[in-house]
């Protein structure tokens, strides 16, 4: 499966181990590799294009794994969770909802 990691970009530590773990069982991950939220300073501009180009990753995609870290879903994992609803992906979560 090609599998998108949806959250926040405070997880940026669940976003690798999960990328890991998804990787030895033999899935293709793709994920945001910029985390502004853990230090990485970017524009607003760059911000709407790191959220339009992650869309175009849960396009690539079979399916969506959110990582709803201790139950939290911000707005921005949200849009990209209806965004995976309206295209027919599969949406998995990390911890159960």
């Amino acid at each position: 499966m090609i599998i998108t990691l949806c959250g926040s970009t405070k997880f940026k530590t669940q976003f690798l181990e999960q990328a890991k773990r998804l990787t030895l069982l033999g899935d293709i991950v793709l994920m945001p590799h910029v985390f502004m939220h853990d230090g990485d300073f970017i524009s607003d501009e760059q911000k709407e294009k790191l959220d339009k180009l992650h869309k175009q990753k849960i396009d690539l995609s079979d399916g969506i794994l959110v990582l709803n870290i201790n139950g939290y879903i911000g707005n921005s994992t949200k849009s990209e969770i209806e965004y995976a609803k309206k295209h027919d992906k599969t949406i998995m979560y990390l911890e159960e909802v």
